[in-house]
């Protein structure tokens, strides 16, 4: 698998999130919420979601920076848009939980849209890699990165959640 700067990763940003990443923070998604999975992949993710008992889950094809959907979102976004969507989600100013790269959290952008936030950011840390699905085939011990699930206005009951 390719590396967060080359060429090769910019161009197969299509690593789809398995069930087991969204089971294993299932106590944290509010089920009585509609839930905007605002990035269609390959359509599974709101399968999962729903699976999981959330009772309305709004995940279809539309443009996440034209629509502002649901309560809440929770998605797995395109990693080499982070900068976009982290301007957009500071726009929508909605609870949301996203999975992205640890190494998210050093950047300039994520910094001025978050820093100051009566809300501040909470993380959800996994206790093992996120083994993400490409071309339908989850690549077991080929992620060479970790991810945080990353919370806003989520009222988690501490700021950093470890996972067992």
């Amino acid at each position: 698998m390719a590396g967060f700067h080359t060429k090769t990763f910019l161009k197969h940003d299509d690593y789809m999130t398995p069930k087991y990443a969204w089971e294993n923070i299932t106590q944290y998604i509010p089920k009585d919420k509609v839930i905007w999975e605002s990035f269609m992949g390959d359509g599974k993710s709101g399968e999962y979601l729903r699976e999981l008992g959330c009772k309305e889950v709004i995940h279809d094809n539309d443009d996440f920076f034209e629509n502002n959907k649901g309560d809440i979102i929770i998605s797995n976004p395109p990693f080499s848009k982070s900068k976009d969507i982290m301007n957009r989600l500071k726009e929508l100013q909605k609870p949301f939980i996203i999975i992205m790269p640890c190494s998210k959290l050093t950047t300039s952008y994520f910094r001025e849209n978050f820093k100051d936030s009566e809300n501040p950011i909470q993380i959800i840390i996994p206790r093992k890699r996120i083994q993400f699905i490409k071309n339908g085939n989850e690549l077991q011990n080929k992620c060479n990165f970790d991810c945080f699930y990353y919370c806003y206005k989520m009222d988690l009951p501490r700021d950093i959640v470890w996972l067992d």
